[in-house]
């Protein structure tokens, strides 16, 4: 009995630490960044892969499966898994960029922003968790950074397995597993633009 909790113990920490994060630029400058003090984000889910599925297959899927357990459940997740856009992982997301980018001078927001990162979850990983064994949640990202005033777009980015876990493994709801994701991604997309603009923290 010993031998099977260690050996799934053990199977749970490869799957939480096998992979890793890693944010690329594919093209273009972030120079801008310099300059500015605001930036602008939209978020968008175009196109967007769940697992192996389209969203809508995986939507409509996972829907139907509650509803035959108990009625109206699925119906309730469907609503949650919108909505968790706009209630939990676009404000997950600027929360922790401003975190970091605040040291630096700049913020997310609208009024005064010159440029604005377009950011498209192209893949979600919901990831699971039933006690001893987990996998971890991910989001895949494409970000296009554009000039407000023209349209014209001077960078794009590529986030990729921005992955992030609960210490204590009480991340048993899809929603806040992948919350915490995009809480990831607005760190590590925060720490990017310091190190590679070279940005300094403001002095007190």
């Amino acid at each position: 009995m010993k031998k099977t909790i260690t050996t799934l113990l053990l199977l749970s920490c490869i799957t939480t630490f096998s992979f890793a994060q890693s944010i690329v630029m594919t093209s273009g400058t972030i120079d801008f960044i310099k300059d500015q003090q605001v930036i602008q984000f939209t978020f968008s889910y175009d196109e967007m892969l769940v697992g192996k599925l389209t969203e809508n297959e995986y939507v409509e899927k996972k829907s139907s499966e509650y509803n035959a357990k108990e009625e109206g459940k699925g119906d309730q997740w469907k609503a949650a898994w919108y909505g968790d856009r706009k209630e939990r992982f676009e404000p997950k997301f600027l929360e922790l960029f401003d975190k970091y980018m605040s040291e630096v001078g700049i913020t997310a927001g609208s009024e005064g922003a010159q440029y604005r990162i377009e950011i498209n979850t192209d893949f979600t990983e919901p990831g699971w968790n039933v006690g001893v064994m987990r996998q971890n949640a991910s989001v895949d990202l494409s970000c296009k950074v554009k000039k407000i005033e023209t349209g014209e777009q001077i960078a794009s980015i590529k986030i990729r397995n921005a992955s992030a876990n609960n210490f204590w493994g009480t991340d048993f709801t899809s929603g806040y597993r992948v919350q915490e994701t995009y809480a990831k991604a607005g760190r590590e997309l925060a720490k990017f633009f310091i190190k590679k603009a070279k940005l300094r923290k403001i002095k007190d």
